[in-house]
């Protein structure tokens, strides 16, 4: 298998092995019992198809509320033995399960085509075609359905010095890039960052409901790299950076699941915030998503 491949798409994501729960506090003066009981493990699914691209998926179980987060626990979290279907319409592949080893001595798993399969090997993501995802697994059967959208090209990237320049940090940079979104309502997008060759990594999820159809000029912050936090805890881009930016257009589903997901993400330890969870686009009650990316890519090189 194209251990390569493999290797730079599962760096851009982090495995979502469990979603916790918020829970809300009442404002009466009385006595109160909470039980977070997680019940049985839930599948979890993140699985994505790009223009000119491989399918993918990663499937995991759920980890309950007090489990102990370690990396023997993420390893011990991931779904083996599940038949995956992929459809286009007209042709469908099953895809098949590779581990690929990580530099810390860990394995990660990850179902996408069979190499060794020529129908398999030449399937890949086309714009604006229709693509459905099955899951059978321990007698169970999932289902999603997702779009990939037409690319929005970028006109350019930017970079400028913060408004403010902090001293300790004096050759820190902001990234901005520039669009015309469409004018049909209903545009959504997500964007991926690559600095310095890096790999990509994922940042937010953006929507042209409040402003459709209008030149934007939008700040990129670096993606949340999961292997190395401490690399965007400033959120800010260098001199001297090589940036790409890959704009990805994503459908109504896969911005939903993202934008409340990140909406709890946020909202975990506000006493104040409204419970959510996140709306996974996959059916049976599995949490996670199937997503369709339209993707363009632009590149900058920051002066020094």
């Amino acid at each position: 298998m194209h251990k390569r491949f493999l290797s730079s798409n599962i760096l851009q994501i982090g495995i979502i092995a469990a979603f916790i729960f918020i829970v809300s506090l009442s404002s009466c003066e009385k006595e109160v019992h909470i039980t977070l009981d997680s019940g049985p493990p839930t599948l979890v699914v993140e699985g994505q198809i790009e223009n000119g691209q491989w399918p993918y998926v990663i499937l995991s179980s759920s980890i309950g509320f007090f489990s102990k987060i370690d990396l023997s626990t993420f390893q011990n979290s991931f779904v083996h033995g599940a038949k995956i279907t992929v459809s286009d319409g007209t042709t469908s592949i099953v895809l098949r399960e590779y581990s690929v080893d990580t530099s810390g001595g860990n394995k990660l798993y990850v179902y996408t085509i069979d190499s060794a399969d020529k129908t398999s090997f030449n399937f890949k993501g086309e714009i604006n075609k229709f693509y459905s995802l099955k899951i059978e697994y321990n007698g169970q059967t999932y289902t999603s359905v997702t779009k990939i959208p037409a690319p929005i090209t970028i006109d350019s990237l930017t970079a400028k010095p913060p408004t403010v320049i902090d001293t300790k940090y004096p050759d820190e940079m902001q990234v901005f890039i520039h669009f015309k979104d469409p004018d049909t309502p209903g545009n959504f997008a997500r964007y991926f960052t690559n600095k310095n060759h890096e790999g990509y990594f994922q940042g937010d999820a953006f929507s042209d409901v409040i402003a459709n159809g209008v030149y934007e000029n939008l700040r990129i912050r670096p993606g949340y790299n999961p292997i190395n936090p401490d690399s965007t805890a400033l959120n800010n881009f260098y001199k001297g950076d090589t940036i790409s930016v890959k704009w990805s257009s994503i459908d109504n589903g896969v911005y939903t699941f993202l934008n409340t997901l990140a909406f709890a993400r946020n909202a975990i330890g506000n006493p104040f915030a409204t419970p959510i969870n996140a709306k996974s686009n996959v059916s049976n009650g599995a949490l996670g998503y199937w997503a369709g990316y339209g993707s363009s890519i632009s590149t900058i090189i920051i002066p020094k």
